[in-house]
């Protein structure tokens, strides 16, 4: 055949398709505007062709010609933009699924009158009722793949699934006969569809159409009830078919398909079926076996045919596997990051990278490589509009690809194709486990030892240390070990393998693997992180790894189970926590939570619980590899609550009925441990609430605020919590009132009036600490503060007042004979804090350096240097604190005492002594 165009040209006009469409339809080409086809223009030129009085059948086919001849020049001839081609091949499907779905309906409505629904409507957007009490029936037609992520080829097939609302039947015609069930009435819509779009005519056919997608395949019905579809993800729902409906989308009708139609009713059913509660690296298995599959049927399908190993879409390197890996860590964490949920491939890859599971640079390639596949995909099906995407053979029309693609020559187009190949298959491969991967030890860490075979517990316990086969002896007969599937039981045996070895070979301690099944005893139902241990051995060495440096992390692990995946970061050792960033991140999975309608007070306190608790272990997970000091880690988890504070707040505010402005004005004041930075793990929050706000109506609105966001704060949800607070520091403590007038709060503190601050309120606020609220009550705050703390004092009333305090403390807390507690012994935390409060209330007034909040020890420091210690003093005793409080964590962090010998602690307590007689003996 004699082309138009040479092959080397990049000119539309050497595609055989291009010519058929030029020399058919030459009248016809002049109807479709100029440019790009938008959604308006393919519209308008499909009434231009019924105005030239084609049926609507006809003009569609037609329309779809004309739309990809236009879009092979502007794709081969003007470079345009890939989401250019498939926007456009989307909105034409979509028109075209619209004008078939009003035919159907018209044709059958006449003959069976509408579907009926007499039940409730699932959400908004529901027709309104008729005079007898029904309404019309919803129904959905369901984009999935390529045409539910708006990516669809040039080329391409469209798969469907149609859903109605509920069982019914129809109104019946005219004369109120000839009903039928809603049922019936589906299946014929969907066969009278199927006909519209799919039936080759002499001007060919709009898309071929896939319904294989839908429940129970091609044996299923045509059509399924909403209700139907939700008890079949339930009880049949695979693993791939989770992916199949992560692109799915309402394509039609048309108004069904607006953002506040009747779609959104499928949500509640879709979205938990795609992504789970947990993060759920069970579906790495399951995307094995379907690639698998592929890969097989790809391969018997290229035997004797060399040449289909060029399948830029199916074979190694395709965009089959772009897809995949980008979809695996959707699947595997979009239940709890909702930001993760999109359809398109290329946003889904940004947002991957944006949540650091992919580096910046391994995305950039793999989008690199989407875009050449996708483009070389489309030239090769403008050839012949042939759904296929397979290289051709013929040197000319390769030629003409590689000169379209921008390319002087084939063979430099060719390789620049097996580079992007090569890299996504290593991307793929590493992320899977590579050829032949299966449940066992990921090939690292076996160290030689032979696997045993199926549930030959007696095989692994003879492999283990005493200790270790102690603990799991009694898993031979466990009942959650029983109840494991055949595949989960496997995957505990390789775990265990792998562990075993690992501590024969120095990489694990045998006290981390006890705490390991300690640990994974109460969870083996929840085979997820089985799996996730098992395909992440990084994970599984560094948990490992925390387990035996410490055992409060395992209790926490026990309470949130899922912050594991973070130890599956490649950043988690490298940084630390940023509130910029984590405040961006929860806003946008409250964001992504509200474009799904999702965003109910539940989803936003699990929310917040869930970010709380991943950067609580993202600390917890650097301090016991020693890469923080006790000083960092309090610094952190402070941050951590002020920036937890503060979007608690935020959002609270924004679903305050009662609210009667749009930002609040108040603020929230932190005491003790949250005021001075030296948080915990664990440690409660001591804040006080105040607002400034002339409104008459501001203190029952605030009041409510603040009682909201203390539940928000302290509630239990199966997430866990967030904080217990306290806020006994307040204006006359317990009986005073939960938030007070900014006014009153200064008055209170300055001694104005009868209602004052007692002596120990005046040394809590040597560590108060504006956190949170409006800009402008920040600086009040400060000067309060700084009132307070330099007010005039008789000196030796205050060190009486400081000195029976301490004496009630000590009351308080006994400590047994010959013990030493680390705080509340002589010599103890307590000291240093008391003698600190003494130093700033005495003398602040008269030395400006102890007035800032800057910490026990560096006001030890500044005090020394002021003249105010003995030399050498306070700097012995700043070291003291350091050692006691580095003490006091270690041994909270193993769950040891905090009494212990006096012996191993003599020099901090000496230190500390010296420096309480120097202040306050």
């Amino acid at each position: 055949m004699i082309s138009s165009a040479s092959a080397g040209s990049s000119s539309a006009g050497y595609s055989r398709f291009v010519q058929r469409v030029r020399r058919r339809y030459e009248h016809e080409l002049a109807l479709l505007p100029a440019g790009a086809p938008d959604a308006e223009a393919l519209r308008a030129t499909l009434q231009a062709l019924r105005q030239r009085g084609h049926d609507t059948a006809s003009a569609l086919r037609i329309l779809r010609h004309l739309t990809l001849e236009r879009l092979a020049v502007l794709d081969c001839e003007q470079a345009a933009a890939l989401s250019t081609i498939t926007h456009t091949v989307t909105a034409l499907a979509e028109l075209v699924l619209d004008e078939a779905a009003q035919l159907a309906c018209a044709e059958l409505d006449e003959l069976h009158g509408p579907p009926l629904a007499q039940e409730a409507a699932p959400g908004d957007g529901a027709p309104p009722m008729r005079p007898d009490g029904t309404r019309p029936c919803g129904w959905w037609v369901i984009g999935m793949g390529k045409l539910g992520a708006r990516e669809l080829n040039v080329s391409s097939d469209i798969d469907l699934v149609y859903v109605y609302e509920c069982d019914g039947e129809t109104a019946g015609n005219a004369e109120g006969r000839h009903r039928i069930t809603n049922h019936e009435y589906f299946a014929k819509l969907v066969r009278r569809m199927q006909a519209l779009i799919s039936d080759v005519t002499e001007h060919g056919q709009c898309f071929r159409v896939d319904l294989a997608l839908r429940p129970n395949g091609n044996s299923g019905p045509p059509a399924v009830s909403l209700g139907a579809l939700e008890d079949y993800f339930q009880a049949h729902g695979r693993e791939w078919e989770r992916f199949a409906w992560l692109k799915s989308r309402v394509v039609a009708p048309a108004a069904s398909a607006r953002r506040d139609g009747s779609g959104a009713w499928l949500r509640p059913v879709v979205l938990p079926f795609v992504f789970r509660r947990y993060l759920d690296y069970a579906v790495f298995e399951a995307l094995r076996r379907l690639h698998r599959q592929i890969r097989e049927h790809a391969a018997r399908r290229a035997a004797g045919h060399p040449e289909r190993a060029y399948d830029v879409k199916l074979s190694r390197g395709g965009i089959r596997e772009i897809e995949f890996i980008v979809q695996l860590l959707q699947v595997v964490r979009g239940g709890r990051y909702p930001e993760l949920r999109t359809r398109p491939t290329l946003q889904a890859l940004q947002r991957v990278e944006r949540a650091g599971l992919m580096p910046p640079e391994k995305a950039r390639q793999l989008a690199d490589a989407y875009v050449f596949l996708r483009r070389v995909e489309h030239r090769i099906q403008y050839l012949d509009d042939q759904q296929t995407h397979v290289l051709p053979t013929r040197d000319d029309d390769l030629a003409w690809i590689a000169a379209t693609m921008g390319f002087a020559d084939t063979p430099s187009f060719l390789g620049a194709l097996d580079a992007h190949r090569e890299v996504v298959a290593q991307e793929f491969d590493t992320l899977l486990g590579g050829a032949g991967h299966g449940p066992g030890c990921n090939g690292k860490g076996c160290n030689g030892h032979s696997r045993t075979a199926g549930d030959d517990w007696g095989a692994l316990l003879a492999q283990c240390p005493p200790a270790l086969a102690e603990r799991l002896r009694p898993w031979t007969d466990h009942p959650r070990v029983l109840a494991l599937r055949d595949e989960a039981r496997l995957r505990l045996m390789r775990l265990l393998e792998r562990t075993v070895a690992w501590i024969d070979a120095g990489r694990a301690s045998e006290a981390a693997a006890v705490r390991l099944a300690d640990w994974i005893e109460p969870l083996l139902r929840r085979e997820s992180y089985l799996a996730l241990l098992q395909e992440r051995p990084a994970v599984h060495e560094r948990l490992l790894r925390m387990l035996g440096a410490a055992r409060w992390p395992a209790r926490y692990l026990l309470r949130h189970p899922g912050v594991i995946d973070e130890l599956a970061s490649a950043e988690l050792y490298q940084t630390r926590f940023d509130p910029q960033t984590f405040a961006a991140e929860l806003q946008a999975r409250r964001h992504a939570l509200h474009k799904t309608g999702e965003d109910d007070d539940e989803a936003l306190l699990d929310l917040l619980r869930r970010a709380h608790h991943a950067e609580v272990f993202r600390t917890l997970a650097r301090d016991v590899e020693g890469l923080l000091s006790v000083e960092q880690v309090a610094d952190d988890l402070s941050a951590l609550a002020d920036a937890v504070l503060d979007i608690t707040g935020q959002w609270c505010w924004q679903r305050l009925k009662q609210r009667h402005r749009d930002e609040p004005r108040h603020a929230i004041i932190g005491y003790g441990k949250l005021g001075g930075k030296e948080l915990g793990y664990g440690s409660d929050l001591d804040i006080v609430f105040v607002y400034d706000d002339d409104d008459e109506r501001a203190p029952e609105v605030y009041a409510a605020f603040v009682r909201r966001l203390i539940n928000w704060l302290t509630v239990k949800t199966g997430e866990g919590d967030l904080f217990e607070i306290d806020t006994a520091l307040r204006p006359n403590g317990n009986s005073g009132l939960l938030v007070t007038s900014f006014a009153a709060y200064a008055n209170y503190q300055q001694n104005r009036g009868s209602n004052t601050a007692w002596t120990w309120e005046h040394q809590a606020m040597t560590r108060a600490r504006f956190v949170v609220g409006s800009a402008d009550l920040r600086a009040r705050f400060d000067a309060v503060r700084e009132a307070v703390i330099t007010a005039p004092r008789d000196h030796a009333a205050l060190a009486a007042e400081i000195r029976a305090m301490r004496q009630r403390l000590y009351d308080a807390h006994p400590v047994r004979p010959g013990r030493f507690d680390l705080k509340h012994s002589p010599g103890g935390m307590i000291d240093v804090e008391f003698a600190v409060q003494y130093l700033v209330l005495a003398h602040s007034a008269a030395h400006p350096a102890l007035r800032a909040n800057a910490g026990n020890i560096a006001l030890l420091q500044r005090a020394e240097d002021a003249g105010l210690l003995p030399s050498g003093v306070g700097r012995a005793a700043a070291d003291a604190y350091r050692q006691l409080r580095q003490r006091q964590h270690r041994a909270r962090l193993d769950e040891a005492p905090t009494q212990i010998e006096p012996a191993e602690m003599q020099p901090a307590a000496t230190a500390v002594r010296a420096l309480w007689q120097a202040v306050l003996g």
